[in-house]
């Protein structure tokens, strides 16, 4: 699972792991302490190279650039969320409004929602920029040998996630 941030991927993952029974690992828990502070960037590699060698996850987030590649190439499937930019900025802000009640799930507990929401805003753009293109290369070069899921919209999001309940329940 991933795309820009803010775009529903920690929740369609936590979703999509109730479907499947696949185990879930959301990189921001493993990455982050509580409290918000980054553990030592070789204690993640190790941790993520571990994940990457089970025969079945879906791991949500981003990491880095580095475990991101080498996690889009390990995978057999790719969930790619492309939302409108705006739909982006407009669904962070409403993280941002919940989290001052509940914390995002996907998140360590007490994450400076603050902080964590202005780094999100300053994110979107370079993201949008700089991997939303090489992301979307990526999905037309990885069609050929894995399965592939480029949703665009949040009616997609909805649809993919009825379509794997549906093939769920035939199994």
């Amino acid at each position: 699972m991933f795309g820009n941030a803010g775009g529903g991927k920690s929740t369609l993952a936590s979703r999509l792991a109730e479907v499947t029974g696949l185990p879930l690992y959301p990189l921001d828990r493993i990455k982050y302490n509580a409290g918000g502070g980054e553990i030592p960037h070789e204690e993640y590699l190790k941790v993520h190279t571990d994940l990457l060698s089970r025969d079945e996850w879906i791991i949500d987030g981003f990491g880095c650039v580095a475990s991101a590649w080498e996690r889009f190439s390990a995978a057999d499937t790719l969930v790619y969320i492309d939302l409108p930019l705006f739909t982006h900025y407009r669904w962070v802000t409403k993280r941002l409004a919940k989290g001052l009640f509940v914390s995002p799930e996907s998140w360590p507990e007490y994450s400076p929602m603050w902080s964590s929401t202005l780094n999100s805003y300053r994110v979107l753009w370079l993201c949008h920029r700089r991997l939303t293109p090489r992301y979307r290369q990526l999905v037309v070069d990885a069609a050929a040998s894995k399965q592939v899921h480029h949703l665009k919209s949040p009616a997609d999001m909805r649809a993919f996630l009825q379509a794997v309940q549906q093939e769920q329940q035939s199994v």
